[in-house]
């Protein structure tokens, strides 16, 4: 059998994405990669130990209004944030 990761999905569409875990010179390529797979609807869990305030510009000058952003935690060391494709 083989495995389709297209295929793969969550019953919410929520996908989580925990940068904490990845090296910080891959971050922003990895968060890229993962909010350009997103599809209409989907939201990644984005988690992080601070506010990515420089992350958030380049988001928004990259996808515009294609992602809405909303933060679920807000508090020193716990951020978290969804990002849904519009």
């Amino acid at each position: 059998m083989t495995h389709n990761c297209a295929n793969s999905f969550t019953p919410d569409l929520h996908y989580p994405f925990d940068a904490r875990g990845v090296a910080k010179r891959f971050r922003h390529a990895a968060i890229f990669g993962a909010l350009d797979s997103l599809n209409k609807g989907e939201t990644m869990v984005f988690v992080n130990d601070h506010d990515p305030l420089p992350l958030l510009s380049q988001l928004q000058a990259r996808y515009g209004d294609a992602i809405h952003i909303s933060y679920v935690a807000r508090e020193p060391g716990q951020i978290v944030i969804n990002f849904m494709r519009t």
